[in-house]
């Protein structure tokens, strides 16, 4: 006998939000279980949606929030274009469309080449912020791939910070400010990213918030990673290091157990103590 592995559940009338254990919520139009994963459709069409594990999600919520505004039309590119141009790509996503992994690995590239800034620690970033959801809003009205804030995107020119291309366009250039702000001090400049310019500069560094410094933790782990594995030489260059420190700690911690005796007098003035 077959198993049905899809139970449905839909959403009726207004959208949902998918509340996240991590913070972030999701706005969709419906979902489906299936298995342990809760698939949640961004728009009316079954094409465009994100598939979360079931036991991620907190709760789900009616959102009484007006939708994010629908993207103007893309350009045409231009037919007439100066000679050894290269043609300026228009945006390709509109809101609701979800990015595949390819996609928006292009999307990303893209962004590093313009800003300078290696594209691993962008991804880096952006699984920090939103685990890689496109729809994802913090409880503090952050939005999209970067959790850009709302001011944060005006400033950095994103009309809709839920389309992918824009989002990860202006991210990318926030970060490139912070890291020129802060003299490409990686650190302060991921605080700043998460905590806010004006906290940073308020403690002078990283500010003593333990969300703050485990998500500045947590990105470059998450960056080391990724280089390591691209490049064995690197990974077993920084092993030996580690085996070299271990080591020096060892030895450190023996001359502390064959002098520390030394110390304590002894005889009789040792036994009367």
């Amino acid at each position: 006998m077959a198993v049905a592995l899809v139970a449905s559940c839909s959403a009726a009338g207004a959208a949902d939000l998918a509340i996240l254990r991590n913070g972030n919520s999701i706005r969709h139009e419906r979902r489906q279980i299936v298995g342990v994963i809760t698939r949640l459709y961004l728009s009316d069409s079954s094409s465009g949606y994100i598939e979360i594990p079931t036991d991620q999600i907190e709760r789900f919520e009616r959102d009484t929030a007006p939708p994010p505004p629908p993207l103007p039309p893309a350009p045409r590119s231009n037919p007439i274009a100066s000679a050894g141009s290269k043609p300026v790509p228009a945006p390709t996503q509109a809101a609701g469309v979800v990015l595949n992994r390819q996609d928006l690995s292009v999307v990303v590239n893209g962004a590093g080449e313009r800003h300078q800034i290696d594209p691993d620690f962008i991804n880096s970033v952006i699984r920090a912020e939103s685990g890689f959801h496109q729809n994802a809003v913090s409880r503090k009205g952050a939005q999209g791939l970067m959790q850009l804030m709302p001011g944060t995107a005006s400033q950095m020119g994103v009309a809709n910070p839920f389309d992918p291309n824009a989002n990860v366009e202006g991210g990318t250039k926030y970060l490139r400010e912070l890291l020129e702000k802060y003299n490409f001090d990686v650190p302060k400049a991921l605080a700043a990213y998460n905590a806010g310019p004006k906290r940073v500069d308020q403690y002078r560094g990283v500010p003593p918030y333990y969300e703050t410094q485990a998500y500045i933790a947590r990105i470059i782990r998450d960056f080391n990673r990724k280089k390591l594995a691209e490049n064995p030489a690197l990974a077993r260059k920084a092993n030996a290091a580690a085996a070299r420190s271990s080591r020096a700690s060892t030895a450190a911690g023996q001359r502390r157990k064959v002098t520390g005796p030394s110390s304590v007098p002894k005889g009789p003035e040792s036994a009367s103590k």
